[in-house]
């Protein structure tokens, strides 16, 4: 598929969203006041009485679609995985509009036909995203508007990169031939063909109706780089660059420059962008206040009971490392028996750890001990959403035997996190936490964060791992 028609399709399908989200409220509209399914006597509101949370509605759905990639070229998604990011969109959108209606008490709508609305518009668009995925198989079976790559070299990310082409046929690309130095032609890799060397280029293109050539080169090959976008420009083919040390940087890198020279992350942070890391820092500000409201009669209740279950402090303050490596004291209710300092700054929890109170158990297990770390928030030590902080004994171990450990520190430490509520936390592997802590710093967004913020609710407070 050329990039024209590639471009066709996705304003197609956001053309057919947009008329799918029209259809769902003229649906909810029509069967709330026009049938006897749910009869609202007498009180017909026009339809302009009720179209604000339809105009409100589309130019949030459309972003939250784009922001979920479902208008990303390069991703393919099966019905059900649509479905699922189709019904975040709308969710997400239904909260906003629920909250200007309220805000700006906005009275004049129905209630049931923003429920129908909900039901209706996720319905729709999902047949609609089936109905473009359909299509697009059948162009790409029938060979129409495929994109004709020449990738030139001949090494492991040639083999990879192969493979993920064919893996992925909707992306629309047909590998035509392989230029390689130091490969006899005729050679077949990932069944591809070795058409011939790479100072046959200029003649291939000739020959060749190619859209794309791709370069995999490595080590001294590269100094023929050059040359060969020289000719791709001159023949008005697109090029593109693997680069070699691709195992070292993230799929979207950061890119910079240094009067003139590019320069590459090797980590991309999101949080590392002002405006991402201030939108952040208010949320949590935000959020954190509303938290400390609506759990203060627990928190008292849990002052107490620590109060009248074990002698000692109430609030248990410990070093932890933060961000960018720097200590803070991390506030909870305490829930051991006091301790001597060199014991706390050293000892692991353990699932039947006899240094816990009865009361402190059930608080570990709750996660109800974690409750003050939102004053840490509101002091700007932690997040709401971020890596789970360590005390400086267990960080001087890890980082000299887990590889990437120390990358947590280059965001705020959070109450709860991606590696939390996938169920790492507690007595169990540091890699497998390391792991899950490094994609939500490369692949941080707002949106996932609220998808943490509900999974912590809803599943995250009682954790067989908790201890």
């Amino acid at each position: 598929m050329n990039g024209r028609s590639l471009k066709s399709l996705i304003h197609f399908k956001i053309i057919l969203d947009v008329i799918m989200t029209i259809a769902g409220f003229g649906l909810a509209y029509y069967i709330r006041f026009y049938t006897e399914i749910l009869s609202a006597g007498n009180q017909v509101l026009s339809p302009t009485q009720t179209m604000i949370p339809l105009v409100i509605a589309i130019p949030l759905l459309l972003g939250f679609y784009n922001v979920f990639e479902l208008y990303n070229p390069k991703r393919h998604f099966g019905t059900f995985d649509s479905l699922t990011r189709i019904v975040r969109s709308m969710t997400f959108t239904m909260l906003i509009i629920l909250a200007v209606l309220f805000v700006f008490r906005l009275m004049d709508f129905s209630r049931w036909t923003l429920v129908l609305f909900y039901v209706f518009a996720i319905v729709l668009t999902t047949l609609g995203h089936m109905f473009i995925n359909t299509l697009l198989e059948r162009w790409v079976k029938a060979g129409r508007f495929l994109k004709s790559v020449l990738v030139l070299g001949n090494n492991e990310m040639t083999v990879r990169l192969i493979a993920s082409l064919k893996e992925n046929p909707t992306w629309g690309y047909q590998v035509v031939g392989i230029l390689d130095n130091k490969t006899p032609v005729g050679s077949f890799t990932q069944g591809v063909v070795v058409i011939g060397k790479v100072k046959d280029l200029k003649v291939k293109l000739d020959e060749l109706d190619i859209d794309i050539v791709m370069i995999t080169f490595a080590g001294e090959d590269y100094e023929e780089i050059a040359d060969v976008i020289d000719l791709c420009e001159r023949a008005g083919v697109k090029s593109q660059i693997i680069p070699y040390y691709y195992k070292y940087i993230p799929a979207k890198p950061y890119m910079d420059h240094l009067d003139g020279l590019p320069v590459i992350d090797t980590r991309h942070v999101p949080l590392d962008n002002f405006l991402k890391s201030t939108g952040k820092r208010v949320f949590d500000i935000a959020f954190s206040i509303i938290a400390i409201v609506l759990t203060l009669p627990l928190m008292v209740f849990s002052y107490i009971m620590v109060k009248l279950t074990s002698p000692g402090p109430v609030i248990y303050r410990q070093e932890r490392i933060g961000l960018d490596r720097k200590p803070f004291m991390m506030y909870k209710f305490r829930s051991m028996h006091v301790q001597v300092e060199e014991e706390e700054k050293t000892q692991w929890t353990t699932k039947d750890d006899p240094r816990k109170t009865r009361w402190g158990s059930f608080m570990r297990k709750t996660s109800i001990d974690e409750l003050p770390q939102f004053f840490n928030v509101l002091l700007g030590n932690m997040s709401v959403v971020g890596p789970r902080p360590e005390r400086p004994y267990f960080v001087d171990q890890f980082k000299e035997t887990v590889p990437k450990y120390m990358i947590k520190h280059q965001v705020r430490p959070g109450i709860t996190g991606w590696a939390q509520i996938s169920g790492w936390r507690g007595d169990t592997s540091i890699e497998k936490r390391i792991e899950f802590d490094l994609y939500y710093i490369e692949n941080w967004k707002f949106s996932l964060d609220m998808k943490i913020i509900l999974l912590t609710v809803f599943k995250g407070f009682l954790n067989r791992n908790a201890y």
